[in-house]
This record gives structure tokens, C-alpha cells and sequence, in this order.
């Protein structure tokens, strides 16, 4: 298929697909003349997986370009899997306070309470431990009441994630899985919460944040 093509399958401007493949999320076509290249099926699906993650996942282009490469790359080991889902989350730089100290306490009581075999280069437990240090600063201390049930919550969703995830057939397929489900599966999570967030504030007290 051409470009014009490719565009109006995936829904992706011709503009945005090349710039797609100028930041390497999306390889080049074949050429067939110095003007014109072609496209094939697994074009399409890249491309479709790169706008997913960069524009519902919420991943730089730079995030995406490692997470799709890490997937080139032979996924022969349950590491690789690990390399992938490190790579989805953002990495920020943090202060070191008072509120990090209390905060990076309560997220390696919380994991060991748990038995978490969980990594110390965990980008996400650095991420947590940013969270609650944020929390800590803006004085939100009921919060920490609830960190003990997001837990089990959380524990509960991943059981049920990886178990489903590693009935898939091969690797190649579970690495698939472990990206589109942690980068797509971030939003749905996000956005069930706030679903549910109204619901339960329906429920308690009548009508809807709307009317």
C-alpha cells in the first residue's frame, strides 16, 4: 500500500507517520521510485501500536521508540519482558527531603509487607515513592490510610494480568501483551477509577456531578 494508504487505514496523518519514521517508531517502506515507497500489513500495525502508546498510553516519543525496540529485539528471556515494562514508565527527577525519606520508607515497608520480589532500580517504585512524597508535602495524610487496600487492589489486578498474560503462546506474544496492557491498561484503570469515583458519590448522595 502507499502512504496515502496507510494513512487513511490507520487514521494517522501522512505528516504524522513521517515523523514517526523519522523518531524510528516506524521502519520506511520499500522504495519503489525516489519519490514513492511501499507499505505492508505490518506497517500498519506498528504504526497503529506507536500512536497507541504515544497518544492513549501518554509515552514520549523517545519512551515509545525504546518500548518498540526492546519488542524488535529477540524476546527470548522473562528479563526482556521485565525490560519492556521498565521501559513504559516515565522516568522524572525527584528532591531528596524530608517527605522522600518518609515517602521511600513507607514504599519499602509497603513491598516487603507484601513479600514483593520487586527490583531496587524499579522505575516505578521510584514513581510511587515520588507520589507519596508529593502527598506528604501537601499535607494529605488520611491518604496513607488507603495504601494498605490499593495494594491488595493492585495485587489482585496483576494475578489476574499475568496469569492471562502467560497463557499467551511465546514470548514475542507476551512481550506484545506486557506493553499494550501496562501502557493501554494505565488509561482504563485511570479512567474505571473516576467512573467508579462519581458512582460511589451518586450513591451517597443523589443525582450526578452534571445535573
Amino acid at each position: 500500500m502507499r502512504i496515502a494508504e496507510l494513512s487513511r487505514r490507520s487514521g494517522v496523518p501522512i505528516p504524522t507517520i513521517k515523523y514517526y519514521m523519522r523518531e524510528g517508531l516506524l521502519p520506511p517502506g520499500e522504495r519503489t521510485s525516489p519519490n514513492q515507497a511501499q507499505y505492508e500489513e505490518t506497517h500498519l500495525r506498528r504504526l497503529k501500536l506507536a500512536r497507541a502508546l504515544v497518544e492513549v498510553g501518554g509515552l514520549s516519543i523517545a519512551a515509545a521508540r525504546d518500548v518498540l525496540t526492546l519488542m524488535d529485539s529477540q524476546m527470548n528471556s522473562l528479563s526482556a519482558l521485565g525490560k519492556a515494562q521498565y521501559a513504559l514508565t516515565t522516568r522524572r527527577e525527584h528532591v531528596e527531603d524530608e517527605a522522600w525519606a518518609e515517602a521511600s520508607r513507607q514504599v519499602d515497608e509497603l513491598i516487603a509487607k507484601r513479600e514483593w520480589r520487586v527490583g531496587p532500580r524499579n522505575p516505578a517504585r521510584l514513581s510511587l515513592t515520588e507520589a507519596l512524597a508529593t502527598m506528604h508535602r501537601l499535607r494529605q495524610d488520611d491518604y496513607f490510610a488507603l495504601l494498605g487496600e490499593y495494594a491488595e487492589t493492585v495485587g489482585h489486578l496483576a494475578e489476574l494480568e499475568i496469569t492471562a498474560i502467560m497463557g499467551r503462546p511465546d514470548l514475542d506474544s507476551m512481550a506484545e501483551a506486557v506493553v499494550i496492557w501496562t501502557a493501554i491498561g494505565d488509561a482504563v484503570v485511570s479512567s474505571l477509577r473516576r467512573i467508579a469515583q462519581e458512582a460511589e458519590t451518586a450513591r451517597r448522595f443523589g443525582g450526578y456531578v452534571d445535573d
